[in-house]
């Protein structure tokens, strides 16, 4: 499994919160390269807070989002016709859904941000995934997205990772946050924030750049660029590997 440390202790520029805290932040290496034998990444996500005052009365919370280049996406719901077979009845386009997205708090969600803090910043997985509009004639339209929101959490691509963030003294944070193999190329927004009784007072906002490497990246582009050679060349090794597996079948037969 691939590390990556996504901060050092690096003195920033963020914006000072009317509390005199901000999220001191940097980042070693803001690169994962998908390789073919690329099989997940651990993401490995600390930081400190810094002041100006003294640490006030309520406790602080912290909140760390991981966001993967969003799309739309549509989802069908297949049901029996005529009791012999299943088609597809009813879809909907989910407007904008983060290919992936994980989010880690430093308490249960609920005393950690408020909703209306939740809703303005899209921090939790359901305001992530956003569906603004849907046909007529689909009476449950939010069971589309909470489908897309289940099938990713199964496959790994959605986290919730509720007091997952280790807190020290109210000033040192950390967590990690498992990737896994099937990720998509693009850049992965992550962003902090600081809370105090369910308000945000201070945020950081930087990305993690995720492309293939290599042969896959050869593989990716040709298939793109040149998708008839692309298909030509798989065309050709497939039969290559029919040939040479019949062929080793025959020797070994022939013993």
């Amino acid at each position: 499994m691939l590390r990556y440390l996504l901060c050092t202790l690096m003195l920033l520029t963020p914006t000072l919160s009317p509390a005199g805290e901000e999220v001191v932040l940097g980042l070693s290496k803001n690169t994962v390269s998908i390789t073919t034998s690329f099989d997940g990444s651990e993401i490995l996500i600390f930081g400190a807070v810094k002041r100006e005052t003294a640490i006030p009365k309520d406790p602080l919370q912290v909140v760390i989002t991981v966001a993967g280049p969003s799309s739309p996406v549509v989802v069908r719901r297949k049901s029996k016709w005529l009791g012999l077979i299943w088609v597809n009845k009813a879809s909907v386009t989910v407007d904008l859904a983060p290919s992936f997205y994980a989010v880690a708090t430093s308490a249960p969600m609920a005393d950690t941000l408020s909703k209306t803090e939740d809703l303005r910043e899209k921090i939790s997985i359901e305001n992530a995934v956003r569906s603004v509009g849907a046909p007529s004639d689909v009476a449950d339209a939010a069971s589309f997205s909470e489908a897309v929101i289940r099938i990713r959490q199964n496959s790994g691509l959605y986290q919730m990772l509720e007091s997952q963030v280790a807190l020290d003294q109210q000033t040192l944070f950390r967590t990690s946050i498992d990737m896994p193999s099937n990720l998509t190329e693009g850049d992965y927004t992550t962003r902090i924030f600081l809370t105090r009784g369910g308000k945000i007072i201070s945020k950081y906002e930087t990305s993690i750049e995720v492309r293939k490497v290599g042969l896959e990246r050869w593989l990716f582009t040709l298939s793109r660029q040149n998708p008839v050679l692309y298909g030509l060349m798989s065309l050709a090794i497939a039969i290559a590997a029919g040939w040479g597996a019949s062929a080793a079948f025959q020797l070994a037969r022939n013993r």
